[in-house]
């Protein structure tokens, strides 16, 4: 054997390989001169090993010789690596669907009991808080609500502006055709409060602190300062899960409030220009259509939206690992349990009060 046995002749490499094996395969003992042998990379060891093992199948029983150290040695790793791959079980495509199936239904198990262990550290973290008023951070408080509340109010309140002027054009358009346009103004007061502000709010919110949430306690974690906390004596729970649970409770209300506000404006504008619904008979209407419930529906579930998304923001913060990719994992993560919970809470609030007639 000679020339150059490297990766850029890979295909040559195997049909050179095919060959030996054939015409060895009926000569008995059979010998592999590597003398004259130039350059060798993996691939290449990795051709000679396999006629090697090929040949021995056929009884050729090969032998090496004459290779350089540097050759010896690459050959003996490729060997002792070995190069079979690990044979997949056959399985169903319906069998696989329902191992997958299971595996989805045991990590939610296994996140819901995460989340009121995670629950339980949180309340008695702020049992110690109260009955020690001296170590709550009130400026790490203060901090989150203006993270939380204020640099995303913007956006929200854009959000939620277009969201409404689309309700009330699309619920006048489709209304009109009954002579019933004016209704739209009901369609929005109510949907807009028990619903969509808050429910906006949530997602918003979800995608944005949650995410920098699960990213500020990753990053951490990876550096080893959370550890660092603990040496110092101090409870990463109450210093970094505490205050950012308050501000998310505190926040995502006002929030929820604002964008109502907004898409309700936003609504009345569509009304006026789209549906010659003057703004004095827009109001009017809205008063007759919503009352103190309807307001407080929103609100009631804006603080349970946010436990919700700051617990599964600051668990999928604490599981980073020591890489970048575990970061980016988590993160992702976290911005898409806690949309699917905010939606589900959504749905089972609606149902209790549903239940309730409120």
């Amino acid at each position: 054997m000679s020339g150059d046995w490297t990766a850029e002749f890979g295909t040559t490499l195997e049909r050179v390989a095919h060959t030996i094996v054939d015409t060895a395969a009926s000569k008995g003992t059979t010998t592999l001169d590597l003398a004259n042998l130039g350059r060798l990379d993996t691939a290449g060891a990795v051709a000679i090993e396999r006629a090697r093992r090929a040949m021995a199948a056929a009884g050729a029983e090969p032998v090496l010789r004459g290779a350089s150290d540097r050759h010896a040695t690459l050959l003996a790793e490729v060997a002792r690596a070995g190069l079979d791959l690990p044979e997949q079980a056959r399985t169903s495509p319906f069998v696989d669907f329902l191992v997958q199936v299971g595996q989805v239904m045991t990590e939610a198990g296994r996140d819901l009991v995460s989340g009121i262990v995670f629950l339980g550290e949180v309340m008695m973290a702020l049992l110690r808080v109260a009955a020690r008023p001296w170590r709550f951070r009130g400026t790490s408080l203060v901090n989150q609500i203006d993270q939380i509340a204020l640099r995303g109010l913007p956006i929200i309140l854009l959000i939620s502006f277009v969201v409404g002027a689309i309700i009330a054009q699309q619920g006048i358009f489709q209304l009109r055709q009954f002579g019933a346009a004016t209704f739209a103004v009901d369609l929005i007061g109510i949907l807009v409060l028990r619903e969509l502000g808050v429910l906006l709010s949530a997602i918003m919110v979800a995608g944005r602190s949650g995410s920098a949430f699960t990213a500020e306690i990753g990053a951490m974690k990876m550096r080893e300062e959370i550890d660092a906390l603990r040496v110092m004596g101090l409870d990463p729970i109450e210093v970094l899960v505490v205050p950012r649970l308050l501000g998310l409770v505190i926040g995502l209300p006002l929030l929820a409030f604002c964008a109502s506000m907004s898409a309700i404006l936003g609504g009345g504008l569509v009304a006026w220009v789209y549906g010659d619904v003057a703004p004095d008979v827009f109001v009017a209407r809205l008063r007759e259509a919503i009352d103190l419930s309807t307001f407080l529906v929103g609100l009631i579930k804006a603080p349970f939206m946010a436990l919700i998304i700051g617990i599964i923001a600051c668990i999928e913060g604490l599981a980073v690992k020591g890489s970048a990719e575990s970061l980016g994992q988590h993160v992702t993560a976290s911005v898409v349990k806690a949309i699917f919970m905010v939606i589900v809470l959504d749905g089972l609030f609606a149902m209790f009060f549903a239940a309730l007639d409120f």
